[in-house]
């Protein structure tokens, strides 16, 4: 009996080998990191109880309209764990993960949307094609082209349908439009501008680029100013000249009017390019003396965020510009400067050496490196007189304050603790 016993108990399944894979994450773990691995999934488990994938998307993107991007992160991650292979999540993450700087980490998470749907949504191919540079930047926009333009065949198809089944189509906001297709090929039509411009053929490219743009979307501001550029860089500066203006004067009158009625519609701020681009406008504007047109657009950069350097020197600079260009009028006409041209010349020049100081200042507490900048300026301040005393125009260096409301701390703390 006794041998029978110890037989069965032999055979009987310990409960060591019940669940054989219930350990295998933690094989070569210290015992500090199966700790961290074990509260990370418990977690896990807690937000998918607690939270759905959606919820935490919303939460993500209340955070990134914020700008609160590593707040996003820990809700778009948390919203990753429980769905892996979301899109909408992938394409969010990658997203935050450019803002805060973090290409590599960006790169990823593209690629793995990349991998798991190739011919489905464009902006990933966008932001893949902005990560990288020259020929590697162009086959990730051209790929983007094409899911772009696959996805608007189809639409036109379920249009088509629609119509014949007298139904009335549904706009989407999130599909794509002819303006995208627009704006991918003003992507690459920047890269033989600039990479590449040293290419065989590069010009022609660019040229080609920028017209298909224009073909998909005739008004965007972005192919005209593209295509002004690459007038100017072939000296055909007369044509660059109609297309700035006419880019210019599709936006520059929304600007003014968020800058006189602080207007927060929103579609009048998407009328509105982006700064960076705004910047590039006024320089463009400044070589072709378009001097007024480019104080308009360099006021509404400095009362959207007065804490950028350029602006202020490309505000001094165009001053600078404009009285020596009233000088030489007055020496051209050989006649007798009236008061009121003395008062508008004096007028400028205490201008230019306010922007100037006023970038001088900044330069050095944001610890700017861009030493030509500096070397003109301090030219410029030294040709007019020097500094501005006691300047109380000094850019608006504020502490950094949150523009989020407190509704909803608790529940961000709440997850955000549990990440």
């Amino acid at each position: 009996m006794g041998g029978q016993a110890k037989g069965k108990k032999k055979n009987k399944p310990s409960k060591k080998n019940k669940h054989p894979s219930r350990d295998a994450g933690f094989v070569g773990l210290s015992p500090q990191d199966r700790v961290k691995l074990r509260m990370h999934e418990t977690a896990k488990k807690k937000t998918a109880e607690k939270y759905t994938v959606q919820q935490l998307l919303e939460k993500t993107e209340e955070s990134m309209d914020c700008f609160d991007f590593e707040m996003a992160g820990l809700f778009c991650q948390r919203a990753l764990d429980v769905d892996p292979t979301n899109l909408q999540a992938l394409d969010m993450l990658g997203h935050i993960y450019s803002e805060l700087g973090d290409t590599e980490k960006a790169k990823g998470v593209f690629l793995r949307a990349v991998e798991l749907s190739p011919d489905v949504g464009h902006t990933k191919y966008m932001y893949l094609g902005q990560i990288h540079t020259g020929l590697e930047a162009v086959e990730y926009y051209t790929r983007g082209v094409q899911v772009l333009l696959s996805a608007l065949d189809k639409e036109a198809q379920t249009t088509q349908v629609q119509a014949g089944a007298a139904a009335l189509p549904v706009e989407d906001p999130h599909l794509p439009t002819a303006k995208d297709v627009s704006v991918a090929y003003c992507s690459i039509a920047e890269i033989y501008l600039t990479d590449l411009c040293m290419e065989e053929g590069a010009a022609d490219k660019c040229r080609e680029f920028i017209e298909r743009a224009l073909q998909y979307h005739h008004d965007n501001p972005e192919a005209l100013q593209l295509m002004a550029s690459y007038l100017f860089s072939v000296d055909r500066n007369q044509e660059g000249k109609e297309y700035l203006l006419k880019s210019v004067g599709l936006w520059l009158p929304a600007q003014k009017q968020i800058a006189a009625s602080s207007s927060t519609e929103e579609d009048v701020q998407n009328e509105v390019p982006p700064y960076e681009w705004r910047i590039t406008t006024a320089k463009l504007l400044i070589e072709s003396e378009e001097y007024e047109m480019a104080v308009d657009v360099l006021e509404g950069l400095l009362e959207e965020d007065d804490e950028v350097v350029q602006v202020w020197y490309l505000s001094g600079w165009v001053c600078y510009l404009q009285l020596e260009k009233a000088k030489e009028q007055q020496e051209r006409e050989g006649r007798q400067v009236t008061e009121q041209e003395k008062e508008e010349c004096n007028a400028l020049k205490e201008a230019a050496r306010s922007y100037l100081t006023n970038a001088k200042k900044l330069y050095s507490k944001l610890r700017c490196d861009d030493q030509p900048m500096l070397d003109h300026v301090e030219q410029l301040i030294g040709e007019l007189g020097g500094e501005v005393e006691g300047e109380d125009g000094d850019p608006g260096l504020e502490e950094d304050y949150e523009p989020c409301s407190d509704d909803d701390e608790d529940d961000d703390d709440d997850a955000a603790m549990e990440h």
